[in-house]
């Protein structure tokens, strides 16, 4: 939800999200966290508001996230948050009873939608889906959803296609696929509401010990998503590090010893202990690190030494 409505400064529509979360309260948006999974049987479904289920929810650095297990613990939380923030907040056209803040953006986002349904870009393979949709209603809901599944990289791992996300209904699995085959949906992505990466400061689990990468690496399936994040917090007593990205990242460490790595040579950054404790180590090499604010880490390795903090 922070991620969703953070402010992003520049965009056509999410410069200033606090309409979108007015229009949520108005409407009287609900997200109902409910236990096991999603099988029909749970009675608070009745309760009214948008579910998402425990069995729905990866935690960074849980066996479900480095894993990236998806028969039965896929990662709905990106999808199931943003029904309840495109339904109460931005607003679905033809749809009276909840009057949403963003038109405009709506009737772009229904324009790509209908495009990728006759072009066979979504829904692909679906037509039961498709044909249940319909009448609800709910068809840019779930365009938009693949969408930014896709875009945050949370299909990128699925191996039983190599080129389709969202169970191989949509034609894009990763973020330059969208680019290259969804044009219309590339360009709800470009500098308009959701910011190119993820605006929380994920808190990886406690469970986790060694090296959590930021930095894409096809042999960690788990970083077709994590190389969007930006801010991440170590928690814990387990000796746990982490791999910048680049975005500028902020690094908080736990209880244990924690390094971070960088790119290159030591000679090719500049460490300026702040104030606060924490230190700026910034990249003079222009687009791979960036500058990195690290809180409570032991050490900086670079690619010939590594620099007590």
């Amino acid at each position: 939800m922070i991620h969703y409505l953070t402010d992003y400064p520049g965009s056509e529509y999410g410069s200033d999200k606090s309409a979108v979360a007015i229009k949520m309260a108005d409407n009287g948006a609900i997200l109902l966290l409910l236990n096991g999974q999603d099988d029909g049987t749970n009675p608070a479904t009745d309760l009214g508001g948008q579910p998402l289920y425990q069995n729905e929810i990866q935690v960074e650095g849980g066996n479900w996230y480095i894993n990236q297990t998806y028969d039965g613990h896929r990662d709905a939380s990106f999808e199931e948050i943003l029904h309840l923030v495109h339904d109460y907040g931005i607003g679905v056209d033809k749809n009276p009873e909840f009057v949403g803040a963003l038109a405009d953006y709506q009737a772009e986002i229904r324009s790509a939608q209908i495009v990728a349904l006759n072009d066979k870009l979504w829904g692909i393979g679906m037509p039961d889906w498709i044909a249940e949709l319909t009448p609800e209603n709910s068809l840019t809901q779930e365009y938009l959803a693949s969408v930014i599944d896709s875009y945050y990289g949370l299909w990128g791992a699925w191996s039983e296609s190599s080129t389709h996300g969202m169970w191989g209904g949509y034609v894009a699995k990763t973020r330059a696929e969208i680019t290259s085959e969804d044009l219309l949906g590339a360009k709800l992505m470009d500098n308009k509401f959701f910011h190119p990466y993820l605006t929380y400061d994920a808190r990886i689990d406690a469970s986790f010990e060694g090296n959590f990468s930021l930095r894409f690496n096809a042999d960690l399936g788990y970083t077709y998503h994590a190389q969007y994040l930006k801010d991440v917090t170590l928690t814990g007593d387990k000796s746990s590090n982490v791999i910048v990205n680049g975005f500028d990242n902020r690094i908080t460490g736990n209880a244990a010893t924690n390094i971070v790595f960088f790119s290159g040579s030591s000679a090719e950054y500049t460490l300026d202990k702040q104030p606060d404790g924490s230190t700026l180590i910034s990249d003079m090499v222009d687009n791979r690190d960036g500058v990195s604010r690290v809180i409570h880490i032991e050490q900086a390795a670079f690619s010939d030494i590594n620099i007590d903090l």
